[in-house]
């Protein structure tokens, strides 16, 4: 529910988070619990191992599913189609999660995943995705 309000105010005021949401979060429960705790190296940390965790179930859950859709299709004649076609997707796949991990990015780690990927449009996309995201929730509901 929280996704789709977010997604709506980022669609509706055309904007794009500076502060990913683990730093945030932290940052309230650190000042809330009124603790003497380095926010910035902290956060860090939580947002590198969410991010692996992230990355890892969500390639785990598209190789599953491509192997599972693969087995069904498959035959002798169509297997260099087939592989040919799975690098297609798992490229496109990384390439969109890079994009959907940087916005969850510190500022100066988005720096250097800009620099890699160069002049690249990233508030088109993380629109994109937002956009896509209230379709499909809202076609799921």
């Amino acid at each position: 529910i929280w996704k789709i309000f977010i997604s709506i105010v980022n669609i509706v005021f055309d904007r794009v988070g500076k502060v990913d949401p683990i730093t945030k979060t932290f940052d309230i429960l650190v000042n809330w619990f009124g603790l003497d705790v380095d926010v910035t190296v902290w956060s860090q940390q939580i947002s590198f191992i969410v991010v692996g965790i992230i990355v890892f179930t969500s390639t785990r859950g598209l190789l599953l599913t491509m192997s599972k859709f693969f087995i069904w299709i498959s035959s002798s004649k169509s297997s260099n189609i087939i592989v040919l076609f799975f690098s297609q997707i798992m490229g496109m796949y990384f390439m969109s999660m890079v994009v959907l991990m940087r916005m969850n990015m510190p500022a100066e780690y988005r720096a250097i995943i800009t620099s890699v990927l160069g002049d690249l449009q990233f508030n088109f996309y993380h629109r994109w995705f937002d956009v896509m995201f209230l379709v499909s929730a809202s076609l799921t509901l």
